[in-house]
């Protein structure tokens, strides 16, 4: 089976972090006998710098034709001085938007003391 994953390494620590992702990702994909189709485009401050605006329609249009998304981080102190609707989060914001989700989950720890 193969699985088409758009690539958004995003900003700061982001490309750091999706390079180490995909390298867990080819590693384990024969397990699952998966294929993997990786493609990646640019989304945040970077996509910012190359376009003017923080998510592209190149990068919607190859996030909706994609099985899933791995993005980085987006965002850092070099723009925030920008606009707000040009700053690198909203390129988050309307990735989700257009994909419909929603959901912003955060890591949860529970401490068996409060259980």
């Amino acid at each position: 089976m193969t699985k088409k994953i758009l690539v958004t390494p995003g900003d700061g620590i982001g490309p750091e972090v999706t390079k180490q992702a995909i390298h867990v990702l080819k590693t384990v994909a024969p397990r699952f006998e998966l294929q993997l189709e990786l493609s990646e485009k640019p989304v945040g401050g970077v996509a910012y710098d190359l376009t003017g605006t923080p998510i592209p329609d190149e990068t919607l249009e190859a996030a909706k034709n994609s099985d899933a998304v791995l993005l980085g981080a987006v965002g850092g102190p070099k723009w925030e001085p920008l606009d707000f609707s040009v700053r690198p989060e909203r390129g988050l914001l309307k990735l989700r938007s257009e994909l419909e989700l929603y959901a912003n989950l955060r890591p949860a720890v529970i401490y068996g003391d409060l259980v």
